[in-house]
């Protein structure tokens, strides 16, 4: 298969530039998340710096074996063997030691992480996912996060325990023939260039690698999530090789990272052999000139072999360690996102008992991903407590804008939204949300049973309040009908339901919430003739007492309404009860006669 040109997805935020000057540095990030356990980290960090000293400690008792073998006491020999074969069990426990302790780091950190990164993301408006797909930010928490524990948990301690036996080795050897060691010292240039070289192409591939991973995850998910759709429009093939087309992407990415890794190590490696193969020849030409002992230069093979395998395991790591300040970066840019919504540091509050009063005070708001459309033109309308007011009019009139707006998932570009008189940018959103119960126009059912889905509205609701909601939904039937009633699973995105079905465990949830200010978005769009009746009635037996919106096309379900608010291009072109509308022969009328034929029959 031919390599697509395509460039790999930019993640927000992401510059050029900042391409450009990516650094280990990254990882300096995560510092926040381990200092907490800090205990816990200098824990490891003394059993690692323990275990680099009795590995360094080995070879000293290696070279008094070698030196004594022709000695004629064999206690003193026995005495040589068992001191290297105690040092040798001490740094087996102490190697255990220390990886039970960084694993346990690394697992702890990457726990808080993933919390961090979703209670950012969770709790962000919706303008910030017009600019990322879901399945790319569940991709960042997983498979990013992954990379940071074999970081953590693995190859920073494995880093550090080779910097340490590379310093500690190189003044051992210094020590053992500081001649043996300025020769391997001209080694060093050589090895460093490649490293330095190879690994700023090496980082820009490992955070290319981790785009398209991300980018054919965000894919998979979008697809799979209207898996039905997909299939209804015999799209399947189309979505497999758009899903193939970026796998492939990412590994080419991922060849290229490790054609470069691999070109880098073989090169390190072979240096650094070379260069001790060469320093060994020459330490063999003085053991025969009597200008060192044979113990002497075992001793000094052995280090050398040792700062060899530092120099090498760094060669490797430093490709772990590269990918893992690109997946660092990736995770701080959304625990960084700044959010278009955002909250003041000192909230105002709502005066109890909440009426549910609603003012728009000339709001004009526009989309992000559509700037230059108005979804709302200086709308300005006072809803009063208790009223029931519906918005009709055609699609993208701005009604569902309406109510989004009063959730306050997005703020105006001007004017101002108040709730009982207090601005909603003054208040807090998890605050004010309580006194709202929504009925979305797509009614969102989570994979749990069907007395979870209802309870969603109010956690601390009793089964008999669940029950009751479900009767005044109309939802009991069909609920007790289930093979396992309330305690039914309903699958994911409620597969297990037909469209009307949601709908009325979403009414049900609305009416367990017992909000003062209702919103329903198409509530009722759904239903069948008969429990559309039952739903409304239980809806108008709602709406009392309450501030009630309904959004709806079908303008039987409105017609009862206290107020009907017509909208058409973000304004409001007409308000009235549902008579007087008619009479005024407007938009209003005009969209009656296409649902009301010969002479409102419908009614």
């Amino acid at each position: 298969m031919a390599r697509p040109t395509q460039k790999a997805p930019a993640a927000p935020g992401q510059t050029d530039e900042r391409a450009r000057s990516r650094k280990l540095g990254a990882l300096a990030a995560l510092m926040p998340f381990v200092w907490p356990y800090r205990q816990l980290m200098f824990s490891a960090l003394a059993a690692l710096v323990v275990t680099a000293m009795l590995s360094l400690t080995l070879p000293l008792a290696v070279r008094r074996v070698v030196d004594n073998f022709d000695t004629k006491s064999a206690r003193d020999l026995d005495l040589y063997f068992a001191a290297a074969l105690g040092i040798a069990c001490l740094l087996a426990v102490g190697t255990g030691v220390r990886y039970a302790l960084v694993t346990r780091l690394g697992e702890r950190v990457v726990t808080d992480i993933r919390k961090a990164v979703f209670d950012r993301v969770i709790g962000m408006s919706p303008a910030f996912y017009e600019k990322i797909m879901t399945g790319e930010v569940l991709s960042r928490i997983t498979t990013d996060t992954t990379l940071i524990l074999s970081v953590i948990g693995s190859s920073v301690s494995i880093a550090l325990r080779n910097i340490l036996i590379f310093a500690g080795g190189l003044v051992l050897m210094l020590l053992t023939s500081a001649k043996l060691t300025g020769l391997v010292l001209l080694i060093v240039p050589a090895v460093i260039v490649p490293i330095l070289v190879l690994g700023r192409r090496l980082r820009v591939l490992s955070r290319e690698n981790q785009d398209w991973i991300a980018a054919s995850s965000g894919n998979a998910s979008e697809a799979l999530s209207a898996v039905q759709t997909v299939q209804a429009f015999t799209h399947e093939s189309a979505s497999r090789g758009r899903f193939a087309e970026m796998t492939e992407l990412s590994y080419d990415a991922a060849r290229r990272r490790i054609y470069t890794r691999a070109i880098m190590t073989v090169i390190v490696i072979f240096l650094v052999f070379a260069g001790i193969v060469g320093v060994l020849w020459i330490g063999a030409k003085d053991v025969r000139a009597g200008e060192m002992t044979q113990g002497a230069l075992v001793q000094f093979v052995i280090y050398a072999v040792m700062v060899a395998g530092g120099v090498a395991a760094l060669s490797e790591i430093w490709g772990e360690l590269q990918r893992a300040a690109g997946a660092t970066e990736r995770l701080v840019e959304l625990l960084q996102s700044e959010d278009s919504v955002t909250e003041q540091k000192e909230a105002a509050r709502l005066p109890q008992p909440v009426t549910g009063r609603l003012t728009f005070e000339d709001v004009t708001f526009v989309y992000p991903s559509r700037p230059l459309v108005n979804a709302l033109d200086g709308v300005s309308l006072t809803i009063e407590p208790g009223e029931t007011v519906a918005f009709v009019g055609p699609s993208g009139a701005g009604k569902t804008t309406i109510i989004q707006m009063i959730l306050r998932f997005y703020d105006p570009v001007s004017g101002r939204i108040l709730l009982d008189g207090v601005d909603l940018a003054d208040l807090r959103r998890d605050e004010f949300r309580k006194s709202v119960a929504l009925v979305p126009q797509d009614p969102v059912i989570f994979a749990a049973s069907a007395r979870e889905n209802i309870r969603f509205g109010r956690p601390d609701a009793t089964d008999d309040e669940i029950e009751a909601a479900a009767k005044a939904a109309a939802a009991h039937d069909f609920i007790t009908a289930l093979p396992e009633g309330y305690d039914a699973w309903l699958g994911e995105r409620g597969v297990m339901l037909s469209g009307g079905q949601k709908q009325r465990i979403a009414i049900a949830r609305a009416i367990l919430r017992d909000a003062p200010v209702l919103l329903l978005d198409e509530a009722t769009s759904a239903l069948d003739a008969e429990s559309e009746r039952a739903v409304q009635a239980a809806v108008d037996r709602l709406s009392e007492g309450r501030t009630t919106l309904i959004v709806a096309h079908r303008l039987a379900t409105v017609k009862k309404a206290d107020r009907i608010v017509v909208m058409d291009q973000g304004r409001v072109v007409a308000t009235g009860p549902h008579d007087q509308l008619v009479a005024e022969d407007g938009l209003y009328a005009r969209l009656a006669r296409l649902q009301f034929t010969d002479g409102m029959a419908a009614e």
